[in-house]
């Protein structure tokens, strides 16, 4: 192994030979664990490193050698495709300070608020910036991207609008971006929608058919500004609902679809400050009107009140709803791209809406003095950053000239092509491309042509961004202050283990995050020509490859951007596969009980419908049920969705069986991949079913960044690789940027799921980083480091806590579920006031409350040291014995250290009237005085944020 191993794995030889004697003094070895635990028959008897494709390891220094040689290898050009990707200048204070700092990109999504009121504050800024610059009420926490966004905008306008006659047609502007579109028709069809593309500008709005909804998308992707509130009246009148895809940075100086009739926003706001990465991970965003705001998918963060009356902020309404709603959620979206909506926000809280305003001119004078160098070729005289120019036989070869320059421009047919002008464009540029362009046939405008611009009636005149945070922090060393105070309030991995069950929150090293900031991956537009990417296409195959061979899968796809995506992507894959072969009528998916939530979203958003397996006593698929079930839907079962090892934490001996059964009566098995941890290098996915996604979120190090990015690749056996998805740009498909894919018999929207061909290709070196330092060895020594801290966990601690799941050898895989039941039957203590009570000994919760109610699921993965690992046995210890002080009436119940945690600095600084020491409420164990966190708030009520429901930044007299 490579030093690298040692540093990832937190325990040691010796450390790890006294947890075996801790779990059974008869487990001699590590080996011997795996053959305990693991059931024979699913053990991957080949795992031999010199048959694997993964490359033996390497030492950091080489591994950040080999990624600067495939760095090299892409060539960054300046790009004016546009297509809704753009150039943008990230202020250097908050790449320093937000996308390469620990205390940001390593924390989890805010489930906990107490602990987590820094980031919470952060996207209640990007929520309340979207809203005042769409014009409308409330907006979300992120998107995945604009393309999905828009999905999710068209299946919210489904379920809220009120037609006046039925009808499953959604409206799409024919200027909307392409990938947008072939998005909608992917994701339309499997729901039963039917996309009606008009050319909505040129439309007579009474000729308008009957449907729920319309897209407009402003500016369209031909740069064309106009005014859609004729079209929103006359959809208004039918009953149906208005959905705008806007540009943010136009949107401050041109009118706010709020006003121009919109009910829904969505987008993406990669132009305020976020690197473009070859197409991601960017933050999409949405926003609604009054009386939407019920209707939102994702995170939204609400403020409320803590247990002084302190205003306090939390997650609102949707918090982790695929869990209590399963099939009937609004989406499928579990977190999103907090870590990007975060740098979204900071960019508008440094420049403010002056300084947003003037980078908006700036591209827009610029766009004006280029189109009046191009006179009557600019085809659109509205516009606010992107030229149509019509140079009749001569546009591939302008566009050709101008990549000689360097230059990228967006070829649309061979008489068009376009420009988009964007933060990073200089006057030099504006000269050299009117240069190029005019050689090829344009003039500059002669006298009595029409001005280009922003009409008169597009332009914005209403204010925004008004409240103080984003007026106040001009200088840099403000925002540094301001940045580093939400950062403090917060508790990521760099304070301590975030035990997160079905969550895997292990290191993400420093040199696998060196790369993330690099320009030669960060300034790549996703649509550059495939040469231009060399780089960065070689590593996403190597990618591939490795993770094709590690799961035992025959292919890889990448472009899912979340787990949730390529949940979608799998069972759209299976869905698909049926409807090949004359199935259409296999729509029946199978799903446990005991599954996460998603699994049911993702279900039924591909077009499936749900019908629940029970789990028996042990936790385990009930197989008397599934047999039953089996046999009910013999004719229309498409797939079964299991967890393995299941979402209790046990290796289910089972596993072989359920897949049998399924396979017998024409289903492919959907193997969920997000508890790979406790499998690689063991155990092959590829070996238990059809299909699976992956999570580089979790088992392969990317950082969860506080609620996301995230990365979900789906992989599949042979049989299915025909349906995985691509895209209508795919790099590898055609070398001419912009052009249109050859027809290979497949559909037109390529069965693509994100919007960028490659999703969120921008965080892909630090799962190559983590493999090529790794090693097969390496990664199978991680994986049975995870299980045996697990195991430790629950052997010491099921003394106190009853371990709810075990396997066969009694034996538990990379997680334990922790019964507290018995706990509140006993004390009155409940499970929250345990997991609040953690914060006050240093710790963030495990997983609250899931899978089971009334239960701890905890995941100390194999970064954790030994001494970590008993900090948290010792907290947990202590907590029993603080209940059980209740329980004799030593405290009382409704005042006791438990109730009331968790405890801030100033409310042990104020009047104490408790029963129990300060000391004991902040300092509850040994040694913690010098690295205390203190949390910022007390504990906050959940119940009043929902039903005072407050989604944009309170005025700074509420915290007086």
């Amino acid at each position: 192994m490579t030093g690298f191993v040692d540093r990832h794995v937190g325990t040691d030889a010796t450390d790890q030979r006294s947890m075996l004697a801790a779990v059974d003094p008869g487990l001699a070895s590590l080996d011997a664990l795996v053959e305990r635990a693991v059931p024979a028959a699913v053990l991957h008897a080949d795992a031999d490193p010199l048959a694997s494709v993964l490359p033996a390891p390497v030492d950091e220094r080489e591994t950040l050698a080999e990624l600067a040689a495939l760095a090299g290898a892409n060539r960054v050009r300046r790009s004016f495709l546009g297509m809704g990707y753009h150039g943008t200048i990230t202020p250097a204070a908050i790449r320093r300070g937000i996308l390469e700092a620990p205390g940001w990109y390593t924390a989890y999504t805010p489930y906990q608020p107490e602990i987590s009121q820094g980031r919470l504050e952060a996207l209640l800024n990007f929520q309340t910036m979207v809203a005042d610059l769409t014009g409308l009420a409330t907006a979300n926490a992120s998107m995945l991207d604009e393309g999905t966004a828009v999905v999710e905008g068209m299946l919210l306008a489904r379920r809220a609008a009120r037609p006046s006659e039925p009808t499953d047609v959604f409206l799409v502007d024919a200027d909307a971006l392409p990938q947008t579109r072939a998005l909608l028709a992917h994701r339309a069809e499997a729901v039963g929608i039917e996309v009606v593309e008009l050319p909505l500008a040129d439309t007579v709005p009474e000729d308008l058919p009957p449907a729920f909804g319309v897209l407009v998308q402003q500016p369209g992707a031909s740069g064309r500004l106009w005014d859609p509130s004729a079209v929103a009246d006359a959809v208004h009148a039918r009953g149906g609902l208005v959905v705008v895809a806007a540009d943010l940075l136009a949107l401050t100086i041109v009118r706010a679809p709020g006003e121009l009739g919109a009910d829904v926003a969505v987008g993406t706001t990669q132009r305020f400050g976020v690197p473009l990465g070859y197409g991601g991970p960017h933050a999409g965003y949405m926003s609604v009107r009054a009386g939407l705001e019920r209707q939102l998918p994702g995170r939204l963060v609400g403020v409320s009140k803590d247990a002084d009356g302190d205003p306090a902020y939390r997650l609102s309404l949707q918090t982790r709803e695929q869990h209590i709603r399963r099939e009937k959620a609004t989406s499928n979206i579990c977190t999103a791209q907090v870590l990007l909506a975060v740098v979204a926000s900071m960019y508008a809280v440094y420049h403010g809406p002056d300084g947003l305003a003037r980078i908006a001119c700036a591209v827009h004078d610029r766009t004006v003095r280029l189109a009046r160098a191009l006179g009557d070729a600019v085809v659109h005289r509205s516009v606010f950053d992107t030229l149509a120019v019509r140079l009749p036989g001569r546009a591939a070869a302008a566009g050709a000239a101008a990549a000689e320059r360097d230059l990228l421009l967006w070829l649309v047919d061979d008489d068009t092509l376009q420009v988009t002008l964007d933060e990073t464009t200089t006057d030099a540029e504006v000269d050299l491309l009117a240069e190029i362009l005019t050689a090829h046939g344009a003039a500059p405008a002669a006298d009595g042509t029409p001005d280009v611009g922003i009409p008169d009636a597009l332009r914005r005149t209403s204010d925004f961004l008004t409240h103080p945070v984003f007026r106040t922090h001009r200088s840099e060393t403000s925002l540094v202050r301001y940045m580093r105070t939400l950062e403090d309030k917060d508790y990521a991995l760099d304070r301590g283990m975030i035990p997160l069950g079905s969550c895997t929150m292990k290191l993400n090293s420093a040199i696998e995050m060196t790369p993330v900031t690099w320009p030669a991956f960060g300034d790549l537009h996703p649509f550059a020509p495939p040469q231009d990417a060399a780089g960065t296409l070689a590593l996403v195959a190597d990618l591939e490859r490795w993770l094709a061979d590690l799961t035992g899968y025959a292919a890889v796809s990448l472009q899912p951007n979340a787990g949730s995506q390529g949940e979608l992507a799998g069972l759209l894959a299976v869905r698909e596969f049926h409807r090949s072969r004359g199935d259409a009528g296999r729509t029946v998916c199978l799903i446990p009980s005991s599954a996460h939530g998603t699994n049911a979203a993702s279900a039924v958003l591909a077009g499936l419908r749900v019908v629940v397996v029970a789990c028996d006593e042990t936790g385990s698929i009930d197989l008397d049920d599934l047999r039953a079930k089996v046999a009910e839907h013999a004719d229309d079962l498409a797939a079964i969705m299991v967890t393995y090892p299941s979402t209790h934490g046990v290796y289910e001996d089972t596993i072989a069986e359920v897949r049998d059964l399924v396979h017998a009566a024409g289903g492919q098995v959907y193997v969920d991949g997000a508890n790979l941890n406790a499998l690689l290098g063991h155990v092959r996915l590829g070996d238990l079913g059809d299909v699976s996604h992956l999570n580089l979120h979790k088992t392969f190090c990317i950082p969860h960044g506080g609620g996301g990015p995230g990365v979900g690749p789906v992989a599949v056996r042979e049989h299915l690789a025909p349906f995985l998805p691509g895209h209508p740009f795919d790099p590898r498909a055609d070398a001419l940027a912009g052009a249109a894919p050859t027809d290979d018999g497949g559909p037109a929207h390529r069965r693509i799921v994100s919007a960028a061909p490659l999703g969120s290709p921008l965080v892909l070196p630090i799962t190559w980083a983590y493999l090529r330092m790794m090693g097969l060895d390496g990664l199978r020594h991680a994986t049975v480091s995870a299980v045996l801290g697990a195991n430790y966990l629950a052997a010491r601690l099921r003394d106190h806590y009853p371990v709810l799941y075990t396997g066969e050898g009694g034996l538990v895989a990379h997680e334990c579920i922790l019964d507290l039941r018995p706990l509140r039957a006993a004390t009155g203590i409940t499970v929250d006031d345990v997991a609040k009570r953690l914060i006050d000994y240093g710790f963030h919760a495990p997983t609250v409350s899931f899978p089971v109610a009334g239960t701890l699921m905890v995941e100390p993965t194999e970064s954790e040291d030994l001494a970590e690992l008993d900090r948290f046995v010792d907290a947990m210890i202590a907590i029993r014995a603080e209940a059980d002080a209740v329980a004799e009436g030593r405290w009382p119940s409704d005042d006791n250290p438990l109730v009331n945690a968790p405890h801030t600095a100033s409310s042990v600084v104020t009047d104490w009237t408790h029963p129990y020491p300060r000391d004991v409420a902040v300092f509850p164990a040994l040694g913690q005085r010098g690295r205390k966190y203190w949390p910022p708030v007390r504990r906050v009520d959940q119940a009043y944020g929902d039903r005072n429901l407050v989604c944009a930044c309170p005025p700074p007299e509420a915290f007086a």
